[in-house]
């Protein structure tokens, strides 16, 4: 059985010693300089209210007309060569296109997240593995996520399950952090500031929520150590099992699928991860590269390609992107 609203309502009522984020507009919001964004922001109301298959098509004109920008094009022709060597120069053409295409989608599926009615968005949800995961109540649980086109979409919906919270990078421009925050809080998922830190995180997992944590980008060498993810050596955080050990979480894989047409997303919730942590850092931090390399090769195309993945380099090597 799912948690109801004043479940949640009592969690975040509780003492946390911390802040999560509100849903309001920057007061410079209305500034000339985001008028643009307020256009756009009302022309994605409307394809909201438009049947999802149709919005999707939009999607796919606007994902192949991303992939005329030269530099994001470029990085992710690199990601994928270092990432599938064996495959032939077309066929990572092929997915190049394809994750332009569901990545423009899931522009447009940002609108429906945000404004769709709950009953829209819970019938377009598959979720497997909910049964397994409604088992773990009582548990501390990680959710770990990796950057694909659909994280916003399956972080939010977990949450009608769970009471959870997440940790946020926050954009510069306040027209797109409504937008993108309104999406991520639709079903109660409370969100932090990746500026605030690792505390209130921990904070949050001792009093029963559960973290639905991305820790798949490059932060550089210091907090980093290299192992393998899709064969190449990648700078990677050792965060998840530090954060395992001192809360003593469950790690649970969640993969969120953006489904062809207009049948919506399907998020995967995975067994926990076994003997995890191990407390070997570097050993943890393969552990969870496979993890997150095991649920995205079924669908390669809609991993966030377009990041600079391998920047740091073992050795202080030069960075492939040049």
């Amino acid at each position: 059985m799912s948690p109801s609203r004043s479940t949640k309502t009592k969690a975040d009522s509780q003492d946390h010693s911390f802040s999560f984020l509100t849903l309001k507009l920057a007061k410079n919001s209305l500034a000339p300089r985001y008028w643009t964004n307020w256009l756009w922001l009302f022309f994605l109301r409307f394809t909201a209210m438009l049947p999802l298959a149709w919005s999707r098509a939009l999607g796919a004109g606007l994902g192949l007309l991303m992939m005329t920008n030269k530099k994001r094009r470029r990085i992710a022709r690199i990601n994928l060569e270092l990432c599938f060597p064996k495959l032939s120069l077309r066929e990572r053409e092929h997915l190049l296109r394809r994750h332009f295409i569901v990545s423009g989608q899931s522009y447009f599926d940002l609108a429906y997240l945000a404004w769709a009615s709950e009953r829209r968005i819970l019938r377009k949800t598959h979720i497997r593995g909910l049964e397994q995961y409604h088992d773990l109540r009582g548990r501390n649980i990680i959710l770990l996520a990796p950057h694909g086109v659909g994280m916003n979409f399956g972080g939010s919906v977990i949450a009608h399950h769970r009471a959870q919270f997440s940790m946020v990078k926050l954009q510069g421009n306040p027209v797109v952090n409504w937008l993108l925050n309104r999406g991520r809080m639709r079903f109660g998922c409370f969100l932090l500031s990746r500026t605030q830190g690792l505390r209130p995180v921990i904070r949050g997992l001792k009093q029963g929520l559960a973290f639905y944590y991305l820790p798949d980008e490059d932060f550089g060498q210091r907090q980093s150590v290299f192992v393998p993810f899709f064969g190449v050596p990648t700078a990677t955080l050792t965060t998840l099992g530090r954060l395992a050990r001192l809360t003593n979480a469950l790690v649970v894989p969640c993969f969120t699928r953006l489904l062809p047409g207009g049948r919506g997303y399907e998020v995967i919730l995975k067994p926990p991860l076994e003997d995890f942590p191990t407390g070997d850092r570097a050993h943890d931090a393969a552990r969870m590269n496979e993890a997150i390399e095991e649920g995205l090769r079924p669908m390669p195309e809609q991993y966030l390609w377009t990041f600079k993945l391998f920047k740091t380099r073992p050795g202080h090597a030069p960075s492939p992107y040049g």
